[in-house]
């Protein structure tokens, strides 16, 4: 039977009854996310700055983004594991984040509901900001979780809105904590609960210690974890990531069996135009165009390098042997025989994003990059770019341009 006597409104002091709920539950939750959601802004700037996207427009996704491009810089290419590393930790710390992040809310809800909306401008300030935190929180995982599970039922492209997303649910989340820093630290020192609008006035019986709702919390995030970072490993630990994309297709075994995120059919590949007689790569520079077969491009020097491909949705591979020729001979062939400069790069897919590419001089100009011919001693299957596809370190997997059909060297 229902007391009469409760609270029927969620804005009531006693309406929320739990009594897990106080000042020290919600400040060791809110130190994780602290240290978490910092380290996932850094790595999602990380990630954007990867593309290059002051390099061309095709490689940029938010052109409108004008002062919040200031920490764009030129991609290096070394260490060769550098995106497959950071994006690997954004996508595996972000899912591992969830239960933390719903038992912060959680915890926090009945400020949500509490009247009035503001005491004084400093109050009405702090609410704002944990509307715009609680708020941004959502969007971000929810369309990063989508994203990595190629999931995109969100109007517009994931690009723009979790980029700007990020920015307001981190500007948000700054404010909040500069607020909140001094009481979490305080609470954290002090183990005897503090009365505050967390602690209900009409607790109910507990059934877990808050320490216990702890645990729980953290072996949920543990299980999140377990079930993820096998998408950054290959073999049998790939097979343990169960909330977390393995890539387009199945891969098969033998040199290509490694995970790749579109298949030729997808890209509207035919075997037609890439078989011997059909397929040519059109080279222009300084000097005009060449056009290169296959059995053209065998006849120039050819190079190894062991290179991962890594994806933005998080998964990766460990390194490949790849073989072909490399990108700064290719330009040397148009005219750029010492200081190789940028390069577009267009493939034979017609539709999706990134049919189009390009990569800085400094990528060009590395002995790594390649365009690749061979993958771990044979020829390239076509889900992994068949007759020639792009491979350069550090980069992200979508600017490893697979079916290239045209490279054209010069300023992007």
């Amino acid at each position: 039977m229902r007391d009469p006597d409760a609270p029927r409104l969620p804005s009531s002091p006693g309406f929320w009854r739990s009594p897990l709920r106080g000042p020290w539950f919600t400040s060791v939750l809110g130190l994780v996310l602290l240290v978490g959601v910092t380290v996932l802004f850094v790595t999602g700037l990380v990630s954007y700055a990867a593309y290059n996207p002051d390099l061309s427009p095709v490689n940029d996704k938010t052109p409108d983004k004008g002062i919040l491009g200031f920490y764009l810089f030129a991609w290096p290419t070394n260490p060769h594991w550098l995106y497959r590393l950071s994006q690997g930790v954004h996508v595996t710390l972000g899912i591992t984040l969830i239960p933390v992040l719903l038992a912060k809310l959680w915890s926090v809800v009945p400020r949500l509901f509490a009247l009035p909306p503001a005491r004084s401008l400093a109050h009405a300030l702090e609410r704002i900001s944990l509307l715009l935190l609680v708020g941004g929180a959502l969007f971000e995982f929810v369309t990063g979780v989508l994203n990595v599970q190629l999931d995109y039922v969100f109007p517009g492209s994931f690009y723009p809105l979790h980029f700007y997303g990020a920015w307001v649910f981190f500007a948000a989340f700054v404010a909040h904590a500069l607020l909140k820093m001094p009481t979490a630290l305080r609470n954290l020192r002090h183990l005897r609960e503090e009365s505050n609008d967390l602690v209900s006035s009409r607790p109910a019986e507990p059934t877990v210690s808050r320490r216990g709702a702890l645990w729980f919390v953290g072996g949920g995030s543990l299980l999140l974890f377990a079930t993820t970072v096998g998408q950054n490993f290959d073999g049998l630990l790939r097979r343990t990531a169960l909330l977390a994309p393995h890539g387009g297709g199945d891969p098969g075994s033998g040199p290509n069996g490694f995970q790749i995120n579109k298949t030729a059919a997808y890209a509207g590949i035919y075997a037609a135009e890439t078989g011997e007689d059909a397929w040519r790569l059109v080279v222009t520079g300084r000097t005009g165009t060449v056009r290169l077969r296959r059995d053209d491009l065998l006849q120039l020097p050819l190079h190894s390098a062991a290179l991962p491909i890594a994806c933005v949705e998080g998964w990766s591979t460990s390194d490949q042997w790849w073989r072909g020729v490399r990108l700064r001979d290719l330009a040397a062939l148009v005219g750029y025989d010492d200081d190789p400069p940028d390069v577009f790069v267009e493939s034979l897919q017609r539709r999706g994003a990134f049919r189009k590419a390009a990569l800085r001089a400094n990528q060009v100009a590395d002995p790594r990059s390649l365009l690749a011919l061979y993958v771990n001693g044979e020829e390239l299957s076509p889900d992994h770019g068949h007759p020639a596809r792009i491979i350069v370190p550090a980069a992200p997997g979508v600017l490893n341009t697979k079916w290239v059909a045209r490279m054209t060297f010069g300023d992007v």
